[in-house]
């Protein structure tokens, strides 16, 4: 897997390579790249797609100590990355978190499209019952090892504040341990996803939803109907507020869509890439 120096640290991504379309993949909280294997396998015959490892629990290598790491540090960071590989006319995807919204905000220029699958969104910020519970992990002494150590328990993943808040089907054990081990074996990743997640700066989504109204290209927005993390209506909320916008709704599926219905949203995602080429 490649690797770049970035401001922040190094980043591991994968890349597909080839000609086509080109179409970079972000990732949540405490999971990585890995999220979209199904979907990477189908776009990758006619689009070149890259997925960054992004520095949110499941990362390999720590980021640098001396450099601030909250998420408008990784907006930037995922700026950064776009502009040191040179990547043009980019379709920007993202599930679960809502960086790609203060990118497309502030840095619209390499970006052709850009797609919100199911993510933070306006006060939404952190999400859900399983968004403060991080909150509250990373303020009391050993409770990241802690959270870390429940959800790797295999009888307590599907349990509403793990890994069952964001899909309706397990994921595979080997997937879920690989997003896992960082936090459970290294104190310098717990330590960045405690500076992370302290980071949190509760306005930054809605400065960012103030400045899609300006973003006039291409946008879709693709909510999960059985989402319990993310409201259904700030689906619709993002669709009307981008100039460009339209809504897809998917069945069956909870916040990782990626994971519950790959096939349905791969074909969401080549269809619209299409359509507005």
């Amino acid at each position: 897997m490649p690797e770049i120096e970035l401001t922040a640290g190094t980043v591991s991504y994968q890349d597909t390579g080839g000609s086509g379309p080109v179409v970079v993949l972000l990732h949540g909280l405490v999971h990585d790249a890995t999220v979209w294997r199904a979907v990477i396998a189908d776009l990758r015959s006619d689009h070149r797609v890259l997925a960054p490892n992004l520095p949110y629990g499941s990362h390999r290598t720590p980021m640098r100590p001396d450099v601030p790491l909250t998420p408008d540090s990784v907006a930037e960071l995922i700026a950064e990355f776009l502009d040191r590989l040179e990547l043009t006319g980019v379709t920007l995807v993202e599930s679960d978190c809502g960086r790609a919204q203060s990118v497309a905000a502030r840095h619209p220029e390499r970006l052709a499209r850009l797609v919100l699958i199911s993510c933070e969104a306006f006060d939404n910020y952190p999400p859900g019952v399983p968004g403060k519970l991080i909150g509250v992990a990373c303020r009391v002494p050993g409770g990241i090892t802690f959270l870390a150590r429940t959800l790797a328990l295999k009888p307590l993943r599907r349990l509403p504040v793990g890994v069952g808040a964001l899909t309706k089907r397990p994921v595979q054990d080997e997937i879920v341990d690989g997003w896992l081990r960082p936090l459970l074996t290294d104190p310098a990743i717990r330590a960045d996803f405690r500076r992370y997640t302290l980071g949190v700066r509760k306005s930054e989504l809605l400065e960012a939803a103030d400045g899609l109204r300006k973003f006039d290209k291409p946008a879709l927005v693709v909510w999960a109907t059985e989402d319990r993390m993310m409201p259904r209506a700030h689906g619709r909320r993002l669709a009307e507020l981008l100039p460009q916008g339209r809504l897809v709704e998917i069945d069956d599926s909870r916040t990782l869509i990626a994971e519950d219905q790959p096939q349905q949203l791969t074909t969401t995602l080549r269809e619209f890439i299409a359509d507005t080429a």
